[in-house]
Order: structure tokens, then sequence, then C-alpha cells
């Protein structure tokens, strides 16, 4: 499954999130990423990123694009992230 995926949460756990996201999905810019993800992969994310974060103040949004082959992606500017996951 395809993801992109966003967070805006509160400064204090800003560095904690990036960290969780960097590990799973490829940085895209600011607080947004993108890739593949297996369903347990997701699930993990999911879970790290909802046990980090304070639902009353905090959110992560992700959308589902079932394969890559789907997206259209068109950056204008200068391209911010990698094509390739670090890990």
């Amino acid at each position: 499954m395809y993801f992109i995926a966003a967070y805006d949460i509160d400064e204090r756990r800003v560095g904690k999130m990036l960290k969780i996201f960097r590990r799973y999905l490829t940085w895209v810019q600011n607080s947004v990423f993108e890739g593949e993800l297996t369903e347990a992969q997701y699930a993990k994310l999911k879970g790290e990123a909802e046990e980090l974060m304070d639902p009353e103040t905090d959110s992560v949004i992700f959308w589902n694009l079932r394969a890559e082959e789907y997206c259209d992606k068109e950056t204008l500017g200068r391209e911010r992230g990698t094509t390739g996951r670090m890990l």
C-alpha cells in the first residue's frame, strides 16, 4: 500500500515524531512523508504515532493510495525530500 502522511503536533514532540516517521516512510518536506508500507508496518507506525501524540491537540493524517502508480505527483520549485528511504 502506498501512503502519504502528515502530522501537526506540539513542538515538544516534533523531533520524536520525525524519528518515528523516518523509520517507515520517505521525508518529502516539513512534516509530510510518503512511501510503501505493508499492513503490519502501517499498523506499527500508526500505533507509535498514537502513543506519542496528544489526541486533544495533535493530528496525524494518512492517505492510503493503494499503489504508487495511481498517484500523479507534481512538484513546483525545489524538490526537498529524497527519493529513497534512509534506514
